[in-house]
C-alpha cells in the first residue's frame, strides 16, 4: 500500500470515529492511539507509524463497539441487497 492511500485509510478511520461519537453520543477512548502521537496530517511520518496508528486506532474503535453494543440485538439483515449485483 502506498504512503498516500494509508494517510487516506488513517483519516478516514478518524472520520468514522468522529462520526460514530456524534452519533451515539459516546466517546470512544483512545489512549493507545494517543500514545503514539501521530495523527493523518503528520504526512513525515513513515509508513510503519500510519501502519500502526491505523492498526491501534481501528482496534480501539472496534474493542469499544463490541464492548458496549451487543451484536445479536438491533441488528437487521436486508435481504433485499443480497441479490443485487452492477455490471461495469
Amino acid at each position: 500500500m502506498q504512503k498516500e492511500e494509508l494517510l487516506h485509510l488513517h483519516m478516514l478511520l478518524v472520520h468514522i470515529k468522529k462520526y460514530y461519537e456524534g452519533t451515539t453520543g459516546e466517546e470512544v477512548p483512545t489512549d493507545q492511539y494517543n500514545a503514539l502521537h501521530i495523527s493523518p496530517v503528520h504526512i513525515h511520518k513513515n509508513k510503519i507509524s500510519h501502519k500502526k496508528a491505523i492498526l491501534t486506532l481501528g482496534g480501539e474503535v472496534v474493542q469499544h463497539i463490541r464492548s458496549h453494543h451487543n451484536p445479536y440485538i438491533g441488528h437487521q439483515h436486508d435481504v433485499r441487497s443480497e441479490g443485487v449485483m452492477t455490471e461495469h
